[in-house]
């Protein structure tokens, strides 16, 4: 589901209708995705993305590199914050006018590839070289026997911890490989206690990805191979037990500090400020938080992952890279996703912000160039490879919308308006209600 503002759900309803007559006639007619040429008879294209000032900076230089190796083509970088970019996307897709190179994340690669508005990268095996790709994400954006996108890099999901706010409080780094979720609520209460909440134990598990990972250890999932939610009330109910948890004996934020801190992003972490021993980041955040805290934070596997019959945790592909199947000039788009995919030039100024690069090869060559943050990322990454069990079924049409479903309720669970198994029965009836299953 794209996120509107407003009433989300009546804007879909308006909007798909749309949206798959876009796809059904850019099979028969050539979209607006870009211009025939530029004055000196080069290509223009259009790439769009998300994120910060830092990757805007690092994207147009990579642009800058391809158009001078590549004088035919010309690009044309768009970028936004993560929610503007989903409307504006939404908006630009059902008038026609698409971007050529299009980055997209896993909630959304099937709403766009099942309406028609991604076209198939294993189409333009010419241009673009899937070969090198990590097996671990190398099929991730292939949905119904189409490829609709190809990982920019490999993330995992990760407790960041600072080892000099544990030594403040006078309490042991935990040992990753054997903790519990009761170690880690113990030992976020001991360290807010032992500083009389000057550093706070952690800043609490404020996202799905959290839970995501609590129920694969419990040998559920978000989702079924069918769109179809895959764990138990009960599950869910546990989960948001542990919030509820530490919040009575102060070892997160407030639930106003807690707000305050979940709107400023990575910047405003319990970590980056030098306020928290813990918080729950994906591993290529890892260097912005590092420089921000000026102090050398460490990667933590999840707790429980000892605790049961499996492991929880997974490697996701940090963003996708999709070509719209409206674009005028499919064969030049291919060539640019491939510089971005495969080229050690375009990996040496990007480094880890689109996550590891996702080409083996590449992540082979651009390991002395990674900072040191960086490199304790990839260092992570092969510790917990052989402990991962399996990955994910790609998440339905409308699971974008967790995302707010989840802030909305944590804040609710938060501040005492729901109990957890108040809030684990809405978390369920709302995000049913969204998502489309198969």
């Amino acid at each position: 589901m794209y996120p509107f503002p407003g009433d989300l759900r009546a804007r879909r309803q308006k909007l798909i209708p749309t949206l798959a007559a876009v796809g059904a006639l850019t099979l028969a007619v050539s979209a607006c995705g870009s211009a025939d040429g530029s004055a000196d008879g080069a290509v223009e294209l259009r790439f769009s993305w998300w994120g910060s000032d830092e990757r805007h900076v690092l994207l147009e230089e990579v642009i800058e590199n391809f158009e001078a190796e590549n004088p035919d083509i010309r690009i044309t970088g768009e970028n936004t914050d993560w929610a503007s970019y989903w409307d504006r996307l939404a908006t630009n897709t059902a008038a026609d006018d698409a971007p050529d190179v299009i980055m997209q994340d896993e909630s959304y690669l099937r709403e766009y590839g099942d309406r028609g508005a991604l076209a198939d990268l294993d189409e333009f095996s010419d241009d673009l070289d899937l070969s090198s790709l990590d097996p671990n994400i190398a099929e991730s954006g292939e949905m119904d026997g189409e490829n609709f996108g190809v990982a920019t890099g490999i993330n995992v999901s990760a407790l960041l911890a600072d080892p000099e706010a544990f030594e403040a409080a006078g309490v042991d780094m935990p040992d990753d490989t054997t903790w519990t979720w009761d170690d880690y609520i113990e030992t976020s209460i001991e360290i807010s206690e032992a500083t009389d909440g000057e550093i706070v134990g952690t800043q609490g598990m404020t996202n799905e990805n959290g839970f995501h990972i609590f129920a694969r250890q419990h040998g559920e999932n978000l989702y079924d191979e069918d769109g179809n939610l895959a764990f138990s009330p009960e599950t869910l109910e546990a989960w948001f037990d542990i919030t509820e948890r530490l919040l009575e004996a102060d070892g997160q934020p407030s639930p106003e500090e807690g707000v305050e801190i979940a709107a400023g992003g990575p910047d405003l972490s319990v970590l980056a400020t030098n306020e928290g021993a813990t918080a729950h980041f994906w591993t290529n955040q890892l260097g912005p938080i590092t420089d921000a805290s000026g102090r050398d934070i460490e990667l933590l596997r999840f707790p429980g992952e000892s605790e049961n019959e499996r492991t929880g945790m997974y490697f996701k592909p940090a963003m996708y890279y999709s070509i719209s199947s409206g674009t005028d000039h499919p064969e030049e788009a291919a060539r640019f996703v491939d510089y971005l995919l495969n080229s050690t030039e375009a990996a040496e100024v990007i480094l880890s912000d689109l996550g590891l690069p996702a080409n083996l090869e590449v992540r082979e060559a651009i390991t002395d160039s990674l900072s040191p943050a960086d490199e304790r990322s990839a260092t992570f990454l092969s510790e917990v490879e052989d402990e991962i069990v399996d990955g994910n079924p790609p998440p339905p049409i409308g699971s974008g919308e967790i995302v707010t479903i989840n802030e909305r309720i944590y804040q609710e669970l938060s501040f005492g308006n729901l109990t957890a198994e108040e809030a684990a029965a809405q978390f369920i009836e709302e995000l049913e209600a969204v998502i489309e299953t198969d």
